[in-house]
């Protein structure tokens, strides 16, 4: 993983300020909802009190049956199907654990009082109403009661169709209460329902209705419950005090609504009080963001139809159960949000109903939308600076590391060697500044080491020679005096291994003055094609029975340099060469242009390098061929290899100082190139490159 990435994943870290300004804009908004929360429960109760205040005609606790205003007649017909949208609130008649048995629904309109009965029962034995023993078959018994007085009827029907209800009371009194009630019967599978009308000026205060089941032979007992309707006189109330832009909704014990004043979306007008569509001040996405960021906890849709019958909302049962409660709803619109806050109606201490007081508003979400995605992108535009800082300063600082890597591989390519240059960032008071000095005075060490050992050939050979001469004269003095026949033997082993000796110390010699000589050679300008033609004909000669091949361009390569120096290193090589390939096997010879320069190769059959060293094998005193004592005679040419030996045959016993490739190194770098050494990709063998640049042109003496 690079610096810059781990710096970009540190500059991540920001996002945490995102996330605690989420936190700190949602605990903002709660406490702004709590408010407006605090204060619309506030007008509610003022509103409750005023209209307390006023002897509002609340009607009393208990159960009711709640008549339905409609805006179109309703066809007699016995079918419930223009009672569709009122069916979801038919109401349950009779004891608790019997409710289901039969449902009532009133309905009026401006001139009639409709009543839809559903009665469930599948063993049904009709009779006709006017029968003597109609009161034993299936019938329902309805009572009316207005001022006082009651009326009863009997309804049954033998067959589906029209039927005249039967009078239960013969009494004929001015109650206003119909005479005569007809209506329409249908069955089907599951029981049977009763259609019936009356004007509206005869309708009833009060109301009753009970099944008799033949089969069970039972009925239960009537109960009058009152006729509960929505009040124009209330809503007229309502409206003087319900605040502006806000709906305000009286409900009864049981939920009803009763009256309603005031609206959630007033219009909005031009300058000439033309309404205006609304525009939606956020955009979809904005809108996602608060619902889904700032109140996820907001509740589904509340009752936003103007003409419900009932409400089912929490708040509202809450506030009928007498605590005052609110709750915040999503808008019909995308752009705003609905509180609510519903306050219990109370009068000689007990509740008669609730007050329900809605207000529809986009201020809440706006402002915080506009707090949140100013936060979001503060954040964004804080975490890029951040990591633009952070990129450059790793960019930079990355730079600076791969400067001082550079150098450090330089100065490793070089052996040691001191090229003049100086490290970077030596002046810098930062750690990267400490690690560069510390990598100058490591370098320097190794440059001292390096110089150690390229000056210790000469060192030994020249501490070496007066010694050596001191074994040399003793053992010819020896010659001369009588010494044992078996001593013989000693002084010649003692004479051997002083002219190896002798071999080894100008061997050193030899070394130390090519140095010397390689470093004032003068360049010239010449065909390197040709001097590689010239030394692979000599070649050939030599190798056998080892084959030799020359691949040579046909043009000349112009190249500015020493001749005889490449035609020296060229002949170290070809020796190694010839050293390490079998009698059977073969030596290559190539010579390519290459970018600047050329690029000589030198390979031959045999086997392969060690891979620890490939890399050395081209330093000064390294060499890991066996001892003459450990091996078969050796190859006698000092410093041809530094490789390990790769077969049994040696052409002498010479010692090899691992000198010969550090001279084609030298070679090579004086003609600012390099000389590598690697395993052909088969294993078949070994190559050697050397790669050559020419030597610098010197400027000629006088000339500017």
């Amino acid at each position: 993983m690079s610096l810059r990435f781990k710096l970009l994943l540190i500059a991540l870290s920001t996002l945490a300020l995102p996330l605690a300004g989420w936190l700190f804009v949602r605990q903002m908004e709660e406490l702004l909802r709590h408010g407006q929360e605090q204060t619309l429960t506030a007008s509610a109760k003022a509103l409750a009190r005023s209209l307390g205040a006023i002897d509002s005609d609340l009607p009393p606790p208990g159960a009711a049956l709640y008549v339905h205003a409609i805006d179109t007649s309703i066809v007699i017909d016995g079918f419930a199907d223009d009672w569709s949208a009122l069916l979801p609130y038919a109401q349950s008649i009779g004891a608790a654990n019997d409710a289901q048995r039969l449902k009532l629904l009133l309905a009026q309109d401006s001139d009639w009082l409709y009543l839809l009965a559903i009665a469930r029962d599948t063993t049904r034995g009709g009779g006709d109403v006017r029968d003597p023993g109609a009161a034993l078959h299936d019938h329902l018994t309805l009572t009316l009661e207005r001022d006082e007085s009651v009326r009863r009827y009997l309804i049954a029907s033998a067959a589906p169709g029209n039927f005249d209800a039967r009078n239960l009371d013969d009494t004929d009194d001015d109650s206003g209460l119909p005479a005569q009630l007809g209506g329409t019967l249908q069955e089907d599978s599951s029981g049977y329902r009763i259609e019936l009308r009356l004007p509206r000026s005869q309708a009833p205060e009060r109301l009753a209705l009970t099944l008799y089941d033949s089969a069970l032979a039972s009925a239960e007992i009537a109960e009058l419950h009152r006729l509960l309707t929505r009040s124009d006189a209330l809503s007229a109330k309502l409206a003087q005090f319900a605040p502006d832009a806000m709906r305000a909704r009286l409900l009864s014990s049981e939920g009803w609504v009763i009256a309603e004043a005031g609206g959630l979306q007033p219009d909005k007008t031009d300058d000439n009080g033309a309404p205006q569509p609304r525009t939606s001040r956020r955009r979809w996405f904005e809108n996602l963001i608060y619902r889904s960021l700032i109140a996820p906890g907001m509740s589904g849709a509340g009752d936003f139809a103007g003409n419900l019958p009932r409400l089912n909302a929490p708040e509202a049962w809450q506030a009928l159960s007498g605590i005052a409660a609110t709750a915040w709803h999503p808008a019909p619109t995308e752009d705003q949000v609905v509180l609510a806050a519903a306050v219990p109606l109370q009068a000689k201490g007990e509740v008669r109903g609730a007050l329900l007081l809605e207000q529809a508003g986009d201020a809440l979400p706006l402002l915080t939308n506009r707090a949140l995605l100013f936060l979001i992108g503060a954040s964004l535009f804080a975490l890029l600076i951040a990591g633009s800082v952070l990129f450059a300063f790793a960019s930079v600082l990355g730079l600076r590391i791969r400067r001082l890597r550079n150098a450090a591989e330089r100065a490793l390519r070089s052996g040691g060697q001191s090229d003049g240059a100086v490290l970077p960032l030596i002046d810098a008071r930062d750690e990267l500044g400490d690690l560069a000095r510390t990598f100058a005075r490591l370098l320097d060490e190794v440059h001292a080491y390096t110089d150690y050992l390229r000056t210790l050939a000469s060192k030994l050979s020249h501490e070496l020679q007066t010694p050596l001469a001191i074994v040399k004269s003793s053992l010819d003095n020896l010659d001369h005096q009588a010494v044992p026949l078996e001593a013989r033997t000693y002084l010649a082993r003692a004479r051997d291994g002083a002219e190896r000796l002798g071999a080894i110390v100008r061997a050193m010699s030899e070394a130390s003055r090519m140095e010397r000589a390689i470093a004032g050679v003068e360049g010239e300008d010449f065909d390197l094609a040709a001097v590689l033609r010239g030394c692979v004909e000599a070649y050939a000669a030599l190798a056998a029975p080892r084959r030799v091949e020359g691949d040579l361009p046909a043009l000349p390569l112009v190249m500015h340099g020493a001749p005889e120096l490449v035609a020296q290193a060229l002949d170290k090589l070809f020796d190694n060469a010839r050293s390490f390939a079998p009698e059977s096997g073969w030596i290559r010879l190539s010579l390519r242009a290459h970018e600047d320069g050329a690029e000589i190769r030198v390979a031959n059959s045999g086997p392969i390098l060690p891979p620890s060293m490939q890399d050395r094998l081209f330093d000064s005193l390294v060499s890991v061929r066996p001892s003459a004592a450990a091996r078969p005679a050796s190859d006698g040419a000092p410093g041809t290899t530094n490789a390990a030996r790769r077969n049994g045959e040696t052409r002498a016993d010479a010692p090899h100082l691992g000198l010969g490739l550090y001279v084609v190194r030298m070679i090579a770098e004086l003609h600012r190139g390099q000389a590598q050494a690697r395993n052909l990709e088969d294993g078949s063998g070994v190559e050697f490159i050397l790669v050559l640049r020419g030597m610098p042109r010197r400027p000629l003496a006088g000339l500017i």
